[in-house]
């Protein structure tokens, strides 16, 4: 116990750390059950303990630096909600596609839909059932192992929930043996095994029959996918042998409106793309994210572009050290500002800042607040010295590892810098990307702004682009 309150002192030593957020770790690792403590949700938290979420998040980054927590990069299947694979960090995750048995489909991983982050409880603090998932129930498998954070599980009545659609099931040992003997149901029914992500669809349909059919099933680490059954309604004896060297759990399932109900329920979860957006994230994992061969696709992800107008002209007119200060200043505005609107700074070029959003909102939100702190900054001074240009774009992109750094590449991100570099003086120039955007036309909506359309081409870039002016 000593050991954990250290670890709270050493976390609370960080000022940038919500006080009010370590008070609800604190409390839920020493109150909550052991299935509160896996895989935790960090927006669900926050929504559970009317917390900001961007704080939250900030507070389990902190925590699992000093070891209160362990990381979890979930690959997901975005239709049933199951995790595909777990990796501690995202260095690991690296196929192009990943297999959903249950679902019976493949799919090429991206950032913002496929892969979650979350926070598991680590075992010096607390242990939990979960840190030896070969001992977990099978209903607590599926809870706590087998569905993402993302599928909102109901806390009362789960059983009761997995018993409307899980006709039977069975735990077996390695090289263990078993027999499952059930009733078919006229409905499509699948033997589902969650551990090593295997299925056997049978579609059960025609006159019922009272002659009893085998099936032998095999389950090993080669996921292979089995062929389609058809059977009629009646008794059904199934011979299953684990040959793989850990425990299996083949449940027997009725794909039907109990199971699509279970798992239609979504809420939402903290994506790998959100978390590579967060500053903090950032500040603290600068150097260890991505490997130098790695190439993560992200589906859509939004891009802010910065420079100052006249740099040159500023440091001729006011002596390299004052105005070193202001571009120093000026730098740490910014940051603070993609900071709160829940963005980060990628990269400082010069004088000129990339920085990246989830959404197109919050980037714009970041805009408006930059060029009002810039005019706030040139009337405390009494002159036009900080003029900032300012550039958004969203779109598909890809994450990649770059001098020693996690960066971004792709056309998404030219097309950000080109516009960046259309803008005037104190002007925001967008495409129209980010105007359609519902939330963002909202944004503009409120506070009375309305986008002026440019006719303008972008070097380097043949197809023609939408560009509006942020008045």
């Amino acid at each position: 116990m000593n050991e954990v309150q250290d670890l709270f002192s050493l976390l609370r030593q960080s000022s940038d750390v919500d006080p009010q957020a370590i008070d609800a770790i604190k409390r839920t690792i020493a109150e909550g059950e052991d299935r509160a403590l896996c895989r935790i949700n960090a927006p669900a938290f926050a929504a559970k303990y009317g917390l900001d979420e961007e704080r939250v998040i900030g507070a389990f980054l902190h925590a699992a630096r000093v070891g209160i927590f362990d990381i979890s990069w979930n690959v997901l299947c975005p239709g049933c909600g199951g995790v595909l694979d777990s990796n501690a960090t995202l260095k690991t995750v690296r196929k192009e596609e990943y297999t959903c048995a249950l679902c019976s489909e493949g799919y090429a991983p991206t950032l913002d839909e496929m892969v979650e982050v979350t926070f598991t409880v680590s075992p010096r603090v607390r242990r939990i059932a979960a840190h030896n998932p070969e001992q977990l129930s099978v209903i607590e498998y599926f809870r706590q192992i087998y569905w993402a954070s993302g599928v909102d599980l109901p806390e009362e009545n789960f059983e009761e929930a997995m018993a409307s659609f899980a006709l039977e099931d069975v735990e077996l040992e390695p090289g263990e043996k078993g027999v499952l003997t059930i009733q078919l149901p006229a409905e499509f029914v699948i033997v589902f095994e969650p551990v090593t992500h295997s299925a056997q669809f049978i579609d059960v349909k025609g006159e019922p029959t009272k002659e009893r059919r085998n099936l032998s099933l095999v389950f090993d680490r080669d996921h292979i996918q089995s062929q389609m059954l058809e059977m009629q309604p009646g008794p059904l004896r199934i011979a299953l042998e684990n040959r793989t060297d850990t425990r299996v759990l083949p449940t027997v399932c009725v794909a039907g409106n109990e199971l699509h109900c279970l798992l239609g329920k979504r809420r939402p979860f903290l994506t790998a793309k959100r978390l590579l957006s967060n500053q903090t994230f950032r500040d603290l994992y600068r150097t260890d994210t991505l490997d130098v061969d790695q190439r993560l696709k992200i589906t859509s992800l939004t891009f802010l572009f910065t420079d100052l107008r006249g740099s040159t002209e500023l440091y001729e007119r006011v002596g390299d050290l004052s105005a070193f200060d202001m571009v120093r200043a000026h730098f740490q505005v910014l940051q603070e500002i993609v900071a709160a609107e829940a963005g980060a700074v990628v990269k400082t070029i010069g004088d000129a800042v990339m920085a990246t959003f989830p959404t197109p909102d919050r980037a714009i939100a970041a805009a408006l607040r930059m060029r009002d702190a810039m005019r706030a900054l040139n009337d405390k001074s009494g002159r036009e010295d900080l003029l900032l240009k300012i550039g958004v774009h969203a779109g598909p992109c890809i994450a990649v590892s770059m001098n020693e750094r996690q960066d971004y590449f792709g056309q998404t991100v030219n097309i950000a810098s080109r516009v960046q570099n259309l803008a005037n003086a104190q002007a925001i120039f967008v495409t129209g990307a980010v105007v359609d955007d519902n939330l963002t036309a909202d944004l503009l909506h409120r506070n009375a702004l309305t986008p002026v359309p440019h006719d303008v081409s972008l070097r380097g870039i043949e197809r023609e682009i939408a560009v509006y002016t942020i008045p």
